[in-house]
């Protein structure tokens, strides 16, 4: 009984260890694939397609783009202690597709990018409605379909 006991530790002990090294192994996969993706980028191999902004247009994307992290950053927050109704007016005001936004998107060349920034605020509206039903898992998978074009959009084009 006793060397079945010390088998069966060895075993699990055993079992740990390979486990643990296997999620090492693809964690550690991951992070190589990560760091191989943004030396690419750095290092002029980066693929995706330039919007070929002039300077002053590029700042003002880029900020743009920075104010929209930061809104579903707030919206996260909001979201987290229960206050839908201000994440809804987050998501639209500063997310939606408001007729600055229109104006603003309408300045971009390029059709691609244009339309994927139409579907990008039109889901934000869609958002800011499924927040005012204070339904977290609904909200959640609206804010969700919103990131998923950001995470579209940068896959696909450049500054």
């Amino acid at each position: 009984m006793i060397i079945f006991k010390r088998v069966a530790a060895l075993l699990i002990f055993s079992l740990s260890i390979g486990v643990g090294s296997i999620s090492f192994a693809a964690d550690t996969e991951q992070q190589v694939g990560m760091m191989h993706q943004h030396s690419m980028m750095s290092h002029g191999n980066d693929e995706r397609i330039s919007l070929g902004l002039p300077p002053k247009m590029k700042t003002h994307q880029l900020m743009n783009m920075r104010s929209h992290l930061e809104a579903i950053q707030t919206i996260i927050g909001l979201m987290g202690v229960g206050d839908f109704d201000k994440a809804s007016e987050v998501a639209h005001a500063k997310l939606g597709l408001t007729e600055d936004m229109k104006k603003m998107c309408n300045l971009f060349k390029n059709d691609n990018f244009r339309k994927l920034g139409f579907q990008f605020h039109d889901s934000a509206d869609v958002l800011s409605e499924t927040l005012k039903t204070k339904d977290m898992n609904k909200s959640l998978q609206a804010l969700q379909n919103t990131m998923g074009y950001c995470v579209q959009c940068h896959a696909t084009f450049r500054q």
